[in-house]
């Protein structure tokens, strides 16, 4: 019995195969639904573990579903099937060592899911995530590759985050990789905003890292439209007027700051 439910599963996987290689996502969705229903009656899978006799066949084929969801929540850009898929992945890399063998995938998509916390601007996560792993992990082009992106965003040299796009260890890692390049150039964006009331056409790109004016005028219509390009300048002024300044409630302050003193001084 079940050899024919494992059977069923084999067959189903290898059509939903097919159907992501002629990128064909939405029959790869039904078809990863179905999949993960039919892997509930595998009493060998995760959280169980029962030694069956098809056990490690069955975590291995279990595995490369999951691998593969995760690839497809990339390739259709959902961050929310990503993180749901991933934890389902995770059991497998980490509560099977010695039962089947390391796969060939687990350290690009852990290098993977680093990059999207990161993105997600979820530092903590990225760092419990990172000290998890074992110390020869950091020697895997994956991993270093987001280890390395995370140091460089923490130091604010948004260059090196920008220009890691173009050596990604991973095919994957593009969509990442550019909601990650955008963060940093709105970052950039919001400090010029701020610091001039205008910059050359030139400086702005330079700055932002364009290559082409047809990118830069295309980030500022859909990203900031209240900048204003005349001549050969882009003018921040409209931004910083759109911007209402906030009154400081400076006698409150005042009052808390003495305070917090008088109380101080009780506790003395």
């Amino acid at each position: 019995m079940m050899d024919l439910q494992f059977r069923e599963v084999s067959q189903l996987f290898e059509r939903f195969k097919a159907a992501f290689v002629r990128n064909d996502f939405s029959t790869c969705t039904k078809q990863l639904a179905q999949l993960k229903v039919l892997l509930t009656k595998f009493p060998s899978l995760p959280p169980i573990f029962e030694p069956t006799p098809n056990a490690a066949e069955e975590l291995i084929l279990a595995r490369q579903i999951y691998e593969h969801a995760v690839v497809l929540s990339v390739k259709t850009e959902d961050q929310d099937a990503f993180e749901r898929d991933f934890s389902q992945l995770k059991p497998y890399y980490t509560d099977t060592r010695g039962i089947i063998p390391s796969s060939s995938e687990e350290f690009p998509i852990l290098g993977l899911n680093l990059l999207r916390l990161l993105v997600q601007n979820r530092i903590a996560e990225f760092h419990t995530e990172l000290e998890l792993l074992a110390l020869n992990a950091l020697e895997n082009p994956c991993i270093r590759h987001a280890v390395e992106l995370e140091q460089s965003f923490m130091e604010g040299a948004y260059n090196r985050v920008l220009t890691a796009r173009q050596r990604v260890p991973h095919e994957t890692y593009v969509y990442f990789m550019d909601l990650l390049a955008k963060t940093v150039r709105d970052e950039i964006a919001g400090c010029s905003e701020k610091a001039y009331d205008y910059l050359t056409v030139n400086d702005a790109k330079q700055m932002l890292m364009f290559s082409s004016d047809q990118e830069f005028s295309q980030y500022i219509s859909e990203e900031h439209p209240e900048w204003e390009i005349k001549g050969n300048c882009v003018f921040f002024q409209k931004a910083k007027e759109s911007q209402p300044c906030k009154e400081i409630p400076s006698l409150q302050l005042i009052n808390q700051t003495l305070s917090y003193a008088r109380e101080l001084e009780r506790i003395v």
